[in-house]
């Protein structure tokens, strides 16, 4: 139960990765200002929060099994809280989905936007209705730079997270009117176990019914590419995790937060063209023109990218 001037944070997906860090920053901080529910679909694999977590669980954290693709779950979840007052609520839970688009069924493309957007609005249908009551509440969103500027052979998990950016702002204008803040925390890649895994899977897979031209292209242009990106780029879930800490500290929390700043030119380059031709041309080019000039500058970048620079980009200011 959280102490008098406790702010109540309540985060989905929290065994491994960045919902893992986000809870257990909130949950060891100095002032002890949180009391952070994490939660998980499976309670089994709680034991590496559980271990992270140190003396903070039982004291300023707690568990609570929590399925974003089930109402039923949701509620429940939502009323084991006390007086289901939660202040901050950090939508984190999310799957990815990676690949040619013929070789995925429309039930795997379902299921990605049934946890990344519909298991959002889920979550933000149960708790908006208390914060507008009170007329108090931080809805922060994990979202990613994949929900501004599409990525290929991403195009399903790039569609879930765009779907969600479009419900978020369209979402955020009415909540100013309640004093209820939303803002939108914008990772480009993530070093997890998560990441990892699904790319080691996908290299082995053979795609059937996918011709081998769009194969040869994902498998020896798209992933070498990536792998790059993500090496010299990639940030860890603990820069996430101070990143989303700096948003919920703030007092004009900003809506959109991007956690790295070498993505800002990417995502000018959209808006640059009201066409949309110079983004899709440029990304083009730099994946099938000029790839071992990409992977030159990539790893340059990667060099380049010391620890002053890292601490740079974990700045939502």
């Amino acid at each position: 139960m959280a102490n008098s001037g406790q702010k109540v944070v309540l985060i989905t997906g929290c065994s491994s990765g960045i919902g893992l860090r986000i809870a257990v920053t909130l949950a060891k901080d100095e002032k002890q200002r949180y009391h952070v529910i994490a939660t998980m679909r499976d309670l089994k694999k709680k034991d590496k929060l559980v271990e992270a977590a140190g003396d903070a669980y039982g004291k300023t954290l707690m568990l609570l099994p929590l399925d974003v693709c089930s109402d039923d779950s949701v509620r429940q979840c939502v009323n084991s809280v006390k007086d289901r007052h939660i202040d901050i609520l950090i939508n984190n839970a999310g799957v990815g989905l990676l690949g040619p688009v013929e070789s995925i069924s429309i039930e795997e493309m379902k299921r990605v936007f049934d946890t990344n957007f519909f298991g959002v609005v889920r979550m933000i249908k149960e708790v908006m209705p208390d914060m507008k009551k009170r007329r108090s509440g931080h809805i922060v969103v994990m979202s990613s730079v994949m929900g501004l500027q599409g990525v290929v052979f991403n195009d399903v998990y790039t569609a879930s997270k765009f779907a969600m950016e479009g419900f978020c702002e369209s979402m955020a204008v009415q909540l100013m009117k309640f004093s209820i803040r939303l803002s939108m925390i914008e990772p480009g890649p993530v070093h997890t176990e998560f990441e990892t895994k699904m790319m080691e899977n996908v290299a082995k897979m053979d795609f059937p019914g996918v011709d081998a031209d769009t194969v040869r292209y994902f498998k020896d242009v798209y992933l070498p590419s990536s792998i790059d990106i993500f090496e010299a780029m990639g940030q860890t879930p603990e820069d996430i995790a101070k990143c989303t800490k700096m948003v919920i500290e703030s007092d004009s929390p900003r809506f959109r937060n991007l956690t790295n700043s070498l993505y800002t030119p990417i995502v000018a380059l959209k808006y640059a063209d009201e066409t949309g031709g110079l983004s899709v041309n440029t990304f083009y080019n730099l994946l099938f023109n000029f790839g071992p000039l990409m992977h030159i500058t990539m790893s340059i970048l990667k060099c380049l990218t010391c620890s002053c620079l890292r601490r740079r980009t974990i700045s939502p200011n």
